[in-house]
């Protein structure tokens, strides 16, 4: 399996991915992805955060979810809820 990296999302801020929980079809748009301060210089990738936001009007709880998107492909990735908006509730992503 290929590292990911910021670069692997940069493009894709806006765009949704899809994912499913329980059986039921959902959606994330991804509204940020940006780089973090690394503390750790030369590692094998710099760390990287993403934010997504569903629109469900229930938080969905933090696990890892199997988010596909057109052009990053299938990915499993750790979700946060770390805040609700009237558009939805944002999840983040830590990458280090």
């Amino acid at each position: 399996m290929e590292l990911l990296t910021l670069e692997h999302f940069a493009g894709c801020v806006n765009e949704t991915f899809a994912a499913e929980y329980d059986g039921m079809a959902m959606e994330f748009v991804l509204v940020e992805a940006r780089p973090l301060p690394s503390p750790h210089p030369g590692a094998a990738r710099a760390p990287f955060s993403l934010l997504f936001r569903n629109a469900a009007p229930i938080v969905f709880p933090q696990k890892i979810y199997p988010l596909r998107h057109g052009r990053v492909g299938e990915v499993g990735i750790f979700l946060v809820p770390v805040a609700q908006e009237r558009a939805g509730f944002l999840y983040q992503a830590v990458f280090n």
